[in-house]
């Protein structure tokens, strides 16, 4: 592949700061790692980011703790000359409960504030050729459950970014131990999302002595659990309908009175996830009617599908391959543990020119498991993260300098 003059530019500065910044960019993965918290609750990790960053103050780096209104949303910014165009990188470090960093997310915080320093740190270089630039790192809570990003949206973190970028891991493809990375450009790897509570509502009852006085909100989960499960027969292949009961009553010797689950539903675009959902919906409506029970709705933040840059993913993949790691297009072929998987990167990519690359890393086990938590605090699972890091900083780069390249971008979002 044809490596552009402007990332071969910067190919040997990137690693050269990335080798400098090694012992830091350790300590803070491990420091995320060993301490993990859930959506919303990131503290240590928000503080221990801005913390590096403070002790990074004489290098132009303005930090921002709190930012947007999110008790663990932070924003580290570096703006050169008139600010020009701005790249931006997502930080996330929510952690999974019981499993701790079970997905990952103190590599994908550590891999963007690797990239982020890199940027800045090789786009010094270039100064006095460039009459602006604004490279930013955006600390984004609550990934997993609470829609940090989307927040962030609101409050207008991403107005203004012409890029921004972020790396996932992934176990190792049985089969393709030497494959590093993927570029994520097809359709489906990363799906819509509505989240939704349900509580039934019925009324209580002894269970032994009087259960005709009772109307059972139990049995409308039951009824609510099958019917969906009768659902997935009908459905596509590419479509996800999953959920857990929250609770299914007190006692057994009373009548549950309430009764309350918590589902998941995914589909390969925004478009092709409202029938579905409004499908699902009809679910716990005859779950109701049939028991009598009164039910309600709690809707959580929905994620949209992934729409990633194709000049981003050729950026990255020239990048990567010029570095000696073999990088590939993702296809459904060779997707990692994360296919099916939502994320709220893909609300950013709907607002800005965005790139969401995976990586592989040992582990024993897919995502989401305790094994994979281990594999995110080995040593292999940094190196990675920080090669990739490497990768995202040469495309970080090329925005910044290449006004064709920049303008390539901007057309392929506009046209998505």
């Amino acid at each position: 592949m044809h490596v552009p003059e402007s990332q071969r530019e910067f190919l040997d500065k990137v690693q050269e700061v990335l080798r400098r910044y090694d012992a830091q960019l350790k300590d803070i993965n491990h420091k995320i790692w060993s301490n993990p918290e859930l959506a919303y609750e990131e503290y240590k990790a928000h503080d221990h980011i801005c913390e590096l960053f403070d002790s990074l103050k004489n290098n132009g780096y303005q930090v921002r703790r709190k930012a947007f209104g999110l008790e663990t949303a932070l924003e580290v910014a570096y703006v050169h000359g008139n600010g020009g165009r701005v790249v931006a990188f997502n930080a996330e470090y929510d952690a999974l409960p019981g499993i701790g960093h079970a997905c990952g997310h103190n590599l994908i915080a550590t891999s963007s504030i690797a990239a982020f320093i890199a940027t800045c740190e090789s786009m010094k270089a270039q100064a006095s050729s460039v009459s602006g630039f604004t490279v930013r790192l955006l600390g984004t809570p609550a990934e997993e459950s609470g829609g940090g990003k989307v927040k962030l949206i609101k409050a207008g973190a991403y107005k203004g970014v012409d890029a921004c970028l972020m790396v996932h891991p992934v176990p190792m493809i049985p089969g393709k131990p030497d494959l590093h990375c993927m570029a994520t450009v097809q359709e489906g790897g990363f799906l819509a999302n509505d989240k939704v509570k349900v509580t039934f509502t019925g009324k209580p009852a002894h269970a032994a002595a009087a259960p005709w006085e009772g109307i059972n909100a139990l049995d409308a989960v039951v009824s609510a659990y099958v019917n969906i499960s009768m659902l997935r027969q009908q459905i596509l292949p590419s479509q996800k309908v999953h959920g857990v009961i929250v609770n299914g009553g007190d006692r057994p010797n009373v009548i549950p009175m309430t009764a309350t689950v918590d589902y998941y539903i995914r589909s390969p675009t925004t478009k092709t996830l409202k029938p579905l959902t409004e499908k699902v919906i009809k679910c716990f409506e005859a779950a109701a009617t049939a028991t009598g029970c009164k039910v309600d709705y709690t809707w959580g933040i929905s994620y949209a599908d992934l729409k990633t840059n194709v000049p981003i993913c050729e950026s990255y993949v020239s990048a990567m391959r010029s570095m000696g790691y073999h990088t590939i297009f993702d296809n459904s072929e060779e997707k990692g543990g994360l296919a099916g998987g939502s994320t709220d990167m893909g609300n950013v990519s709907y607002q800005v020119p965005g790139f969401h690359g995976m990586f592989c890393i040992p582990a024993e086990g897919v995502n989401h498991t305790p094994e994979f938590t281990n594999g995110a605090g080995s040593p292999e699972g940094f190196e990675r993260a920080i090669a990739c890091a490497a990768g995202m900083a040469v495309v970080a780069c090329q925005v910044l300098v290449d006004d064709k390249f920049a303008e390539q971008v901007k057309e392929n979002f506009q046209r998505q």
